[in-house]
């Protein structure tokens, strides 16, 4: 059984609920947020939403030529942003023992500047339980970025993350702040839609 289906059968603590409707409200209004993910703490905004994305790039300072990942709920989700899914990517998925990024070629319905120039993007699914609730409940993908100013060491624990940063955003999250060492980042692979894989971090 893996992480996805133990935390669908596990109602979240009353805390994390009020957190992820706060979240909410700022992201359904274009804002930014500061959030735990299933690897380090992220920057998130609604990935259809480009000014919200630009603005990410900016508390960042980021080139807009280096892509953001995007977060998911399901595989599903996946399909309704990536003009043709490869069948090997539900296999990927369905098999990874660590949290995995796909870069998809041909995606669409997302703010343009989370392409890169080839029109490829990277999108992941989350099956840790506060992600993937919040991206769940705000129905279009959430951008997640490391917590960290570019060219910076990305944050272990929330107590790593930089102080200009919480006070660049427009909400923190305050649920899963006490936790020690985050899971690592993603490891990355490229599909193209010929099904071919291209590893691009391990």
């Amino acid at each position: 059984m893996n992480n996805e289906r133990k935390a669908k059968g596990k109602p979240l603590p009353a805390e994390w609920r009020e957190d992820i409707a706060r979240a909410l409200e700022v992201l359904n209004k274009g804002g930014v947020i500061l959030y735990p993910t299933d690897t380090i703490w992220g920057i998130g905004c609604d990935a259809t939403n480009e000014a919200a994305v630009r603005r990410v790039f900016d508390i960042k300072h980021r080139a807009d030529s280096k892509a953001l990942i995007s977060l998911v709920d399901s595989p599903i989700k996946v399909q309704g942003y990536v003009k043709e899914m490869p069948d090997v990517a539900w296999d990927l998925i369905e098999v990874a023992s660590r949290p995995l990024t796909i870069i998809y070629d041909d995606v669409r319905y997302l703010a343009p500047s989370l392409a890169a120039e080839d029109g490829s993007a990277a999108i992941r699914v989350t099956s840790e339980p506060f992600s993937r609730e919040l991206c769940m409940r705000l129905k279009r993908p959430l951008v997640s970025t490391s917590a960290n100013i570019s060219g910076e060491v990305s944050p272990r624990c929330f107590t790593d993350i930089n102080p200009d940063l919480l006070k660049a955003v427009d909400y923190v999250c305050t649920s899963r702040r006490e936790e020690g060492e985050n899971p690592a980042a993603s490891s990355i692979i490229k599909l193209k839609s010929n099904g071919e894989i291209v590893i691009v971090r391990e």
